[in-house]
């Protein structure tokens, strides 16, 4: 969209709009729709700030961000919906009832739309579509299939429950990390206290000393010093880094790829990651292809729900790789994230026409080791946090004692 200034001139006074417009000629006819005076002057100019502004109100004042739903929400609603078109009601009524009992205001002006675009004549997965980034590309596959095969109701019931296992295994996750980041939140308050109150105390009295400080207390004197007089700056510094961290990994993809492909890397977090990202990718697959849609797209939208990039973009393969006429063997293969055994179980059920079942086992498989993993969690991380313990501890006693050993043997004690 363009912004034209329009110089008009209403009796003997001349005035100034703007009109928004994709071209010169749509500003003149706007113009001269408005019969609010005779135009003197046209030209294209930068958007007004005013204008810049506005957009931002309205932007915060509405209740549709762009962001990710509330999935406990959304699923709440996806449930009663199914429950009020199994029984019979007119979609129209489901929708405005559903409005009537959500609580989260995003969801509720969406379906608040979505109701209205109804009515209009549109229909359900037409009226859910400019909602996609809010809901996913899953939420509007489930939409058209229940729509095209007349089985709604139990395509909301699938995708429902699709969300819940999402949601379920990231509450495992948030349970399973929760008390390592206490620790560390912990080790580094007590850490940051001890360096800023009790090392100064030292500090006059090491100064005394004519010989050579050991390094640990150098050390803690120049962590010290480094706090105190940069801390602020430090801290800023972090917010700072951050930001432009989250704000590179949102907008450029190859190093959003990058940082990916090295969280898979990454000690821990990489079981993590790839045992969740691997079984919700194989348990919507077999749920989409169960419920009747065709390979190739139940890949594509199974893929589209998976967080890590570089794992999506080889998920993505796959559907590419059947689309050359390639087996679904050799897609999966080709992803490099299948072990040889879950690669030959995915084989047999092709070439037996046994999909469904083989995909229900290698779903139940990954589920069990993921589950495995998050049980492992503590006693993976305990090592690290023991290990980051005795280290605190050591220097902090090392720094303030052998000063004082030094000085009693210098005093013959």
């Amino acid at each position: 969209m363009k912004f034209f200034e329009i110089i008009y001139r209403h009796g003997k006074k001349k005035d100034k709009i703007v009109i928004p417009a994709p071209n010169k000629l749509d500003a003149m006819k706007k113009f001269q729709s408005m019969e609010i005076g005779v135009r003197v002057s046209l030209k294209e100019i930068n958007e007004p700030m005013m204008m810049k502004a506005q957009k931002a109100i309205n932007r915060y004042k509405n209740p549709i961000k762009d962001t990710k739903i509330n999935i406990e929400q959304y699923i709440s609603a996806l449930q009663q919906l199914a429950v009020m078109l199994d029984a019979g009601m007119p979609i129209n009524i489901c929708l405005s009832e559903t409005v009537k009992s959500t609580e989260d205001p995003m969801l509720k002006a969406i379906l608040e739309n979505v109701s209205i675009d109804i009515e209009g004549g549109q229909s359900l997965t037409n009226a859910f579509m400019p909602y996609s980034k809010q809901l996913g590309n899953l939420s509007i596959s489930m939409f058209s299939l229940g729509e095209q095969s007349g089985t709604l109701s139990e395509s909301l019931v699938r995708l429902a429950d699709i969300l819940q296992n999402i949601h379920d295994n990231r509450t495992k996750l948030k349970k399973a990390t929760r008390y390592p980041i206490f620790v560390i939140v912990a080790m580094s308050i007590a850490f940051t206290v001890v360096i800023t109150f009790v090392v100064p105390q030292f500090e006059d009295l090491f100064s005394n000393m004519k010989t050579e400080l050991p390094f640990p207390t150098r050390l803690l004197l120049w962590l010290e010093k480094a706090i105190t007089a940069y801390g602020p700056y430090i801290l800023v510094a972090g917010v700072v880094l951050s930001i432009i961290f989250s704000y590179t990994y949102k907008v450029n993809k190859s190093f959003a790829l990058k940082v990916d492909q090295l969280l898979l890397r990454t000690y821990i977090v990489g079981k993590i990651t790839k045992f969740a990202m691997l079984g919700r990718f194989v348990y919507i697959f077999d749920i989409l292809v169960h419920a009747g849609i065709p390979i190739v797209d139940a890949l594509k939208a199974a893929s589209s729900v998976v967080d890590n990039l570089y794992m999506k973009k080889q998920f993505q393969g796959i559907s590419k790789a059947i689309e050359e006429g390639r087996s679904l063997y050799d897609g999966f293969e080709a992803s490099g994230f299948f072990e040889s055994m879950v690669l030959q179980m995915l084989k047999a059920g092709e070439d037996s026409g046994a999909l469904n079942n083989m995909l229900g086992k290698i779903t139940i498989y990954y589920n069990k080791k993921y589950n495995d993993v998050m049980d492992s969690v503590t006693e993976m991380i305990e090592p690290i946090l023991t290990a980051g313990i005795a280290g605190f501890v050591l220097v902090l006693a090392l720094g303030i004692f052998l000063p004082m050993w030094s000085m009693a043997d210098a005093m013959g004690m």
